[in-house]
């Protein structure tokens, strides 16, 4: 009759460390035997690593990934305002060019002071021509944001050659004056009649201008205390 053989050492190191975990003292863990406390050892840890990731490392890692996207949107902006970092001077130049187009612009446009100077340039176009102005009736100012419209309602009596003649003069005006809504229709003695919409342009003075920036509901700027009335 033949035995079962004998154990291993390895295999006896390890029966040896399974008895140890039997009948153990959940309430004392001192008094275990050594791979018992061990392996709690050992669990302990690896839970307090794993918090440890989740409390600290993780947010660690949501941080650097922000930091990631932020790069690379930097990198985007970066690449978006080289091409105009590089043309700086020309676009500077350009802006300077703008600048001075404005300002011939707002030259050729008159003041509140100078608008009965040009009306009477139109009539005196129109009289100079031969016209005779059966309307001129200038309408309620138009207030934009930085300048003012005054639309006139016009109507003159005349030959064909000196109505063009008169629509000319008034474009070739040293002041900005716009011809719109022309209507020209057969007169007496084979005069022809046209009626048109004329507007002019002028700046805005301060006040207009404080004025038509302030919103619609807004009270009116008070004078600073001692101020004059």
């Amino acid at each position: 009759m033949s035995t079962p053989d004998a154990p291993s050492p390895l295999q006896s190191r390890w029966l040896a460390a399974a008895r140890q975990f039997r009948g153990l003292d959940p309430r004392d863990p001192s008094a275990w035997p050594a791979w018992p406390r061990l392996a709690l050892f050992a669990g302990l840890a690896v839970a307090l690593v794993a918090v440890l990731w989740f409390a600290l490392i993780s947010n660690a890692l949501r941080e650097l990934e922000a930091e990631r996207q932020t790069e690379v949107r930097l990198k985007s902006d970066f690449s978006r305002k080289l091409p105009q970092a590089l043309n700086l001077e020309a676009l500077r130049r350009q802006r300077e060019q703008v600048r001075q187009q404005v300002a011939l612009l707002e030259r050729q446009l008159p003041g509140r002071a100078e608008m009965d100077g040009l009306l009477s340039d139109i009539n005196q176009a129109g009289l100079g021509r031969g016209l005779h102005f059966d309307l001129f009736r200038p309408g309620q100012m138009v207030v934009r944001t930085y300048h003012a419209e005054l639309p006139i309602a016009l109507k003159v009596t005349g030959p064909y050659h000196a109505i063009g003649a008169f629509a000319a003069d008034v474009a070739a005006l040293s002041r900005i004056v716009t011809l719109s809504n022309l209507v020209i229709t057969p007169g007496r003695d084979g005069m022809l009649a046209m009626e048109a919409t004329v507007k002019t342009y002028r700046y805005l003075e301060p006040d207009e201008t404080a004025a038509a920036a302030r919103p619609a509901n807004a009270p009116p700027a008070q004078p600073p205390a001692g101020a004059p009335r």
